[in-house]
């Protein structure tokens, strides 16, 4: 692996003078200007760098493109993902579906270069058993489901990620509602409601917000892997680290991704806007949010993923290859849930019965 250079000097963006790393801001400051440069400097010394997202919706340079390596390129016709691996390997089979069905892929436009990956941290044996444990802790799968839990077709996937950082000043106002209780002509105690009108502020930075850009796994398990350890442990671009492992080439571009993150990012100001509306209850919530100091970052996270067929259903479970943590798919046993039933339904006609004598 070639060695990673560390970064001698920085020039502010916005003034072209020496910017220097501020311990309080945790970025590189001008201290002449006072502009924050979107670039992260890690322990090492090295740098990873945050991209303005306006300029880079706009234009990207063709040299930011690509590998940085010889890979070679394959399509799934079965499941569209689209898998970059070295070019000595022969690929037999998706590493995503399990199915035969590939097409050379290398004429697509090369992807804007990963900045940054997270290599991976938890072992392969490790992975093995863990799968197998989980297999066996689902009562409502097949009895046959963990002799089926073929892990020899475990594999190792560097997937795509967009990581968005913002900064937000948002106000809000609502009506606030207040419980208060009578008692009514029967002493029966009713609740009532008492509505205020509130309104308030927030600012809130958003650090490192995840939006996948894999087709390869089930969107669904993606979001039960999180978090990943991406602000503190992601480590600068080096096609040394891809050597041996499958990489999937993003599918949902800048444009789409950022989208999504905004939806994301609106979402989350809701809610914590809700959170500060006092009373019981509330309604009304009205939220106006400004968006300053939108960067992003295209980086790679190992995930191990199993793929299996179970009838003609496609399953998968997946490890996240920093933490450990597993989110998995499997088909349920109806016979299973049919006796479960059987005796929730004897029980409750058991217990009917005797508070009839």
């Amino acid at each position: 692996m070639s060695e990673i250079t560390a970064i001698n000097k920085f020039n502010c963006p916005a003034c072209g003078a020496e910017a220097v790393w501020n311990p309080g801001k945790k970025a590189l400051v001008c201290p002449y200007c006072g502009a924050v440069s979107p670039a992260e400097i890690k322990a090492d010394g090295s740098l990873v760098m945050e991209n303005d997202l306006m300029q880079a919706l706009q234009a990207l340079p063709q040299e930011d493109r690509g590998w940085a390596a010889e890979r070679k390129t394959v399509k799934c016709q079965s499941c569209n993902a689209i898998s970059v691996f070295d070019q000595k390997r022969v690929a037999q089979r998706c590493d995503f579906c399990g199915s035969p069905s590939l097409i050379s892929a290398d004429d697509i436009q090369a992807p804007i270069r990963p900045i940054g990956l997270l290599p991976f941290q938890v072992a392969e044996s490790v992975v093995r058993e863990q799968m197998r444990d989980w297999y066996g802790s689902h009562w409502f799968a097949p009895n046959n489901l963990k002799g089926k839990a073929l892990t020899d077709t475990l594999h190792g996937i560097y997937l795509p990620y967009w990581t968005f950082d913002a900064n937000v000043a948002a106000q809000w106002e609502a009506e606030a509602g207040y419980h208060y209780y009578t008692r009514n002509s029967k002493g029966e105690s009713e609740r009532h409601t008492r509505w205020e009108y509130a309104n308030g502020s927030l600012e809130h930075f958003f650090d490192d917000l995840l939006v996948p850009a894999s087709e390869g796994v089930h969107v669904k398990l993606l979001g039960q892997l999180e978090p990943f350890p991406t602000v503190d442990k992601i480590m600068p671009y080096d096609p040394g680290y891809l050597s041996g492992w499958v990489v999937e080439q993003y599918q949902i571009d800048l444009q789409a991704a950022a989208q999504a993150s905004r939806e994301k990012m609106d979402s989350a100001v809701e809610a914590l806007c809700a959170s500060q509306v006092p009373g019981d209850t509330q309604r009304n919530l009205n939220v106006n949010s400004q968006y300053s100091g939108q960067t992003f970052k295209h980086i790679l996270l190992p995930i191990w993923l199993l793929s299996y067929n179970y009838g003609t259903k496609t399953y998968q479970v997946t490890v996240n290859g920093c933490t450990g943590k597993i989110a998995g798919e499997y088909p349920i046993s109806w016979i299973k849930v049919a006796i479960v039933t059987l005796i929730g339904l004897i029980i409750l006609f058991i217990i009917i019965a005797s508070q009839g004598k």
